[in-house]
């Protein structure tokens, strides 16, 4: 596998785990929980967690990521009718904004669109100049 192609490849598996993540924000969008510490909420599950990327560029070219927290992991929200709501009917909600996961989401098809398309060029480059030598 040339450089290029390894290249690619790293952006092909950072943006699938980008798009991983983000899907499961948002399937997860409403997953409410108790808030933190409330009087009986430990026998409710608690609010989902949701996750971010952090892609950084390596030294020999490609991308690594990884997934971190996202900090906080909820918000206080209105929702009085929730069994596990505390006495002022507030509830733990993930803190997802559905706006980012929409950038990310499209962040993650460009890019992949982008590396598999370098790849695409790596393979062809690679076949004309097996075919010279030839």
């Amino acid at each position: 596998m040339s450089i290029a192609s390894s290249i690619a490849v790293s952006g092909l598996s950072a943006a699938a785990l980008r798009l991983q993540v983000s899907a499961e924000n948002v399937a997860n969008v409403y997953s409410a929980g108790p808030l933190p510490g409330a009087p009986g909420g430990a026998s409710f599950p608690g609010v989902y967690v949701p996750q971010s990327i952090d892609q950084v560029a390596l030294s020999d070219g490609s991308v690594g990521a990884s997934v971190t927290a996202v900090s906080p992991a909820s918000v206080p929200t209105f929702a009085p009718s929730a069994p596990f709501a505390d006495s002022s009917g507030m509830v733990a909600m993930p803190n997802v904004d559905l706006t980012n996961e929409a950038v990310q989401q499209l962040t993650a098809r460009i890019s992949y669109a982008a590396n598999l398309a370098v790849l695409k060029t790596d393979m062809q480059m690679t076949s004309a100049l097996i075919n010279i030598t030839a």
